[in-house]
């Protein structure tokens, strides 16, 4: 069975282009909720919890939290960017069809459910750094 690349009537993009495009948005997004945990989050975390001498320790074994911190808006600005990019494509590449053939069938679909897991894991990802970085100090 040859394995020849299915192409949309309306856009000409083929099947396997549109799911390494969804797949690299979801990694995109990951990457950049991740590195907003990474510099904002976990001070105020950290903090919250009363384990600022853990925090002091981590920025001496890892010095350019404290540089990377300092950009915490641009970094949030981004990140809030490439999530909801993630999010509209998506949205709508979960409406397009899957091949007839059974096995491509089968792969599409696991690669639907793999890039909505890993999106969903992102913003949640993203939606806890922002309150720890955001709502937390203004609480406390």
């Amino acid at each position: 069975m040859a394995s020849t690349p299915l192409t949309y009537r309306s856009s000409g993009i083929s099947m396997q282009d549109n799911h390494l495009q969804v797949q690299k948005t979801n990694f995109f997004s990951l990457f950049a909720s991740t590195s907003t945990l990474i510099c904002c989050a976990l001070p105020a975390l950290f903090v919250s919890l009363g384990a600022g001498a853990s925090f002091a320790s981590l920025v001496s074994v890892f010095p350019f939290l404290i540089t990377v911190s300092q950009y915490k808006v641009p970094i949030s600005a981004l990140a809030f960017f490439l999530v909801v990019v993630a999010g509209i494509i998506n949205y709508r590449t979960a409406r397009l069809p899957c091949p007839i053939d059974p096995e491509l069938g089968r792969v599409c679909m696991q690669t639907r459910r793999r890039s909505q897991r890993l999106y969903f894991i992102s913003t949640g990802i993203f939606v806890f750094a922002s309150f720890f970085t955001y709502v937390v100090p203004l609480i406390m």
